[in-house]
């Protein structure tokens, strides 16, 4: 198949040593967030944060995070251009989904004499909120949509990436509060660019099952 897409999609998989000397463009990075930013989700509930890692002392907080498990991840915190960390609100509420609504509103996507209308589709969120007022597996679904988005975005742009659901979240949490305000980390996104003679990943053909195993056309 001869499509760009199918080409770069071909070409993405996980690396697992990066070229700590190569770092991510100021042009690029503008690119990834923009991305990231525009990720789907249901409602437009946008109920996440994402912690973009650059810095070294940032990068030794991130490093430090691997102190009791998950260790075979630790070397991407400092050799990794960036690390992003992906967090979703556990207690998303219809307060702050007014937030998301007003921002509809100010767009000019949904006309003012909408908006109260527009809050009921706060009930797909409803039903997923228990009596503690906890729906972080309904929020943390929306945040795989951006992590799929971005892994896209990346293998377009020729940019490594390796998924990490290997991460301590509690001591994320603790070293990171103050950028996370309450969300909750559990899976992280390290990018860059391979260091391709040491990364035993590299190079290697693709892994996927048949199409007819996994897509049905009716």
């Amino acid at each position: 198949m001869s499509n760009q897409i199918i080409s770069d999609l071909n070409q993405r998989y996980t690396v697992k040593k990066y070229d700590s000397s190569k770092r991510i463009s100021s042009e690029d990075l503008t690119t990834i967030l923009e991305a990231l930013r525009l990720s789907a989700s249901s409602i437009n509930s946008q109920p996440w944060k994402f912690v973009v890692v650059e810095s070294d002392s940032a990068k030794q907080r991130l490093h430090d995070t691997f102190a009791n498990k998950h260790q075979f991840n630790q070397l991407h915190a400092k050799e990794a251009s960036h690390t992003i960390l992906f967090a979703y609100d556990p207690k998303f509420t219809k307060e702050k989904f007014v937030k998301r609504v007003d921002a509809e509103v100010a767009s000019g996507h949904l006309p003012e004499a909408m908006r109260d209308s527009f809050m009921g589709a706060y009930a797909f969120a409803e039903a997923n909120t228990d009596e503690n007022g906890y729906n972080g597996a309904w929020t943390k679904a929306q945040v795989y949509l951006a992590f799929g988005n971005l892994l896209h975005t990346l293998a377009r742009l020729g940019i490594a990436s390796t998924p990490m659901e290997g991460v301590d979240a509690d001591l994320i949490g603790e070293l990171f509060s103050e950028e996370l305000d309450g969300h909750v980390c559990e899976v992280a996104l390290a990018l860059g660019y391979a260091d391709e003679e040491q990364d035993w990943n590299h190079g290697l053909p693709k892994a996927r099952l048949p199409m007819e195993d996994v897509i049905t056309v009716v």
